[in-house]
Protein backbone atom coordinates (compact mmCIF):
# COMPACT_ATOMS: atom_id res chain seq x y z
CA UNK A 1 0.00 0.00 0.00
CA UNK A 2 1.34 3.45 -0.93
CA UNK A 3 2.24 5.77 1.91
CA UNK A 4 0.10 8.90 2.15
CA UNK A 5 1.98 12.13 1.58
CA UNK A 6 1.85 14.82 4.24
CA UNK A 7 -0.31 17.83 3.41
CA UNK A 8 1.42 21.03 2.36
CA UNK A 9 0.41 23.54 5.02
CA UNK A 10 0.86 26.96 3.46
CA UNK A 11 0.12 30.63 4.00
CA UNK A 12 -1.52 32.77 1.31
CA UNK A 13 1.74 34.59 0.52
CA UNK A 14 3.40 31.21 -0.27
CA UNK A 15 0.94 30.34 -3.07
CA UNK A 16 2.15 30.10 -6.66
CA UNK A 17 0.45 29.21 -9.98
CA UNK A 18 -0.60 25.57 -10.34
CA UNK A 19 0.09 24.59 -6.71
CA UNK A 20 -2.09 21.71 -5.51
CA UNK A 21 -2.54 19.57 -2.41
CA UNK A 22 -2.46 22.64 -0.15
CA UNK A 23 -3.96 22.98 3.34
CA UNK A 24 -4.77 26.52 4.51
CA UNK A 25 -6.63 28.19 7.36
CA UNK A 26 -8.40 31.30 6.08
CA UNK A 27 -11.00 33.89 7.04
CA UNK A 28 -13.75 34.86 4.60
CA UNK A 29 -13.49 38.60 3.94
CA UNK A 30 -16.22 38.91 1.29
CA UNK A 31 -18.46 36.64 -0.79
CA UNK A 32 -20.60 37.30 -3.85
CA UNK A 33 -22.69 34.97 -5.98
CA UNK A 34 -21.72 34.62 -9.62
CA UNK A 35 -24.39 33.45 -12.06
CA UNK A 36 -22.79 31.97 -15.17
CA UNK A 37 -25.10 31.96 -18.20
CA UNK A 38 -26.72 28.62 -18.96
CA UNK A 39 -25.28 26.76 -15.96
CA UNK A 40 -27.16 25.19 -13.09
CA UNK A 41 -24.17 25.21 -10.73
CA UNK A 42 -24.07 27.64 -7.81
CA UNK A 43 -20.80 29.56 -7.83
CA UNK A 44 -19.56 32.20 -5.42
CA UNK A 45 -16.38 34.24 -5.71
CA UNK A 46 -15.05 34.86 -2.22
CA UNK A 47 -12.16 36.90 -0.95
CA UNK A 48 -10.34 34.84 1.69
CA UNK A 49 -7.16 35.60 3.56
CA UNK A 50 -4.77 35.10 6.43
CA UNK A 51 -2.15 37.24 8.14
CA UNK A 52 0.04 37.18 5.00
CA UNK A 53 -2.45 38.21 2.28
CA UNK A 54 -5.68 37.53 0.40
CA UNK A 55 -6.79 35.57 -2.68
CA UNK A 56 -10.05 34.92 -4.55
CA UNK A 57 -11.57 31.54 -3.66
CA UNK A 58 -14.10 30.00 -6.06
CA UNK A 59 -16.79 28.16 -4.08
CA UNK A 60 -18.97 25.71 -5.98
CA UNK A 61 -22.38 24.20 -5.13
CA UNK A 62 -22.41 22.93 -1.50
CA UNK A 63 -19.31 24.99 -0.65
CA UNK A 64 -21.25 28.25 -1.20
CA UNK A 65 -23.17 27.84 2.08
CA UNK A 66 -19.92 27.81 4.11
CA UNK A 67 -18.72 31.12 2.67
CA UNK A 68 -20.06 33.55 5.26
CA UNK A 69 -18.23 36.82 5.84
CA UNK A 70 -16.06 36.59 8.97
CA UNK A 71 -16.09 32.79 9.21
CA UNK A 72 -12.83 30.84 9.60
CA UNK A 73 -12.34 27.79 7.39
CA UNK A 74 -9.77 25.05 6.88
CA UNK A 75 -9.28 24.27 3.18
CA UNK A 76 -7.82 20.80 2.68
CA UNK A 77 -6.31 19.60 -0.60
CA UNK A 78 -6.89 23.01 -2.18
CA UNK A 79 -5.38 23.99 -5.51
CA UNK A 80 -4.55 27.08 -7.54
CA UNK A 81 -6.48 27.53 -10.78
CA UNK A 82 -5.49 30.16 -13.31
CA UNK A 83 -8.24 32.42 -14.69
CA UNK A 84 -7.37 35.13 -17.22
CA UNK A 85 -3.79 35.20 -15.99
CA UNK A 86 -4.57 35.47 -12.28
CA UNK A 87 -4.61 32.93 -9.47
CA UNK A 88 -7.82 31.60 -7.92
CA UNK A 89 -7.96 29.19 -5.00
CA UNK A 90 -10.35 26.22 -5.28
CA UNK A 91 -11.24 22.95 -3.57
CA UNK A 92 -12.50 20.26 -5.93
CA UNK A 93 -14.20 16.96 -5.14
CA UNK A 94 -10.93 15.51 -3.81
CA UNK A 95 -10.63 18.24 -1.19
CA UNK A 96 -12.60 19.28 1.87
CA UNK A 97 -13.72 22.51 3.52
CA UNK A 98 -14.54 22.66 7.20
CA UNK A 99 -15.61 25.47 9.48
CA UNK A 100 -13.40 25.91 12.53
CA UNK A 101 -13.01 28.13 15.60
CA UNK A 102 -12.43 31.83 14.83
CA UNK A 103 -8.78 32.42 13.98
CA UNK A 104 -6.64 34.73 16.08
CA UNK A 105 -5.11 36.49 13.07
CA UNK A 106 -6.09 39.69 11.27
CA UNK A 107 -6.30 39.38 7.48
CA UNK A 108 -3.64 41.37 5.63
CA UNK A 109 -5.95 43.20 3.24
CA UNK A 110 -3.31 45.19 1.32
CA UNK A 111 -1.85 42.12 -0.42
CA UNK A 112 -4.30 40.45 -2.84
CA UNK A 113 -2.51 37.72 -4.83
CA UNK A 114 -5.41 37.52 -7.32
CA UNK A 115 -4.52 41.01 -8.55
CA UNK A 116 -1.10 39.82 -9.75
CA UNK A 117 -1.22 38.96 -13.46
CA UNK A 118 0.85 36.02 -14.68
CA UNK A 119 1.84 35.29 -18.26
CA UNK A 120 2.68 31.86 -19.63
CA UNK A 121 5.98 31.90 -21.49
CA UNK A 122 7.26 29.13 -23.75
CA UNK A 123 10.98 28.50 -23.31
CA UNK A 124 12.87 27.22 -26.35
CA UNK A 125 16.14 25.40 -25.67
Amino acid sequence: MAELSKPLVKKISDLRPLYSGITLTVKVVDAKMVAPKGRQARISECLVGDETGMIVFVARNDQVGLMKEGSTLILRNAKIEMYRGSMRLAVDRWGHIEATEPAGFVVKEDSNLSLIEFEMVNVVE
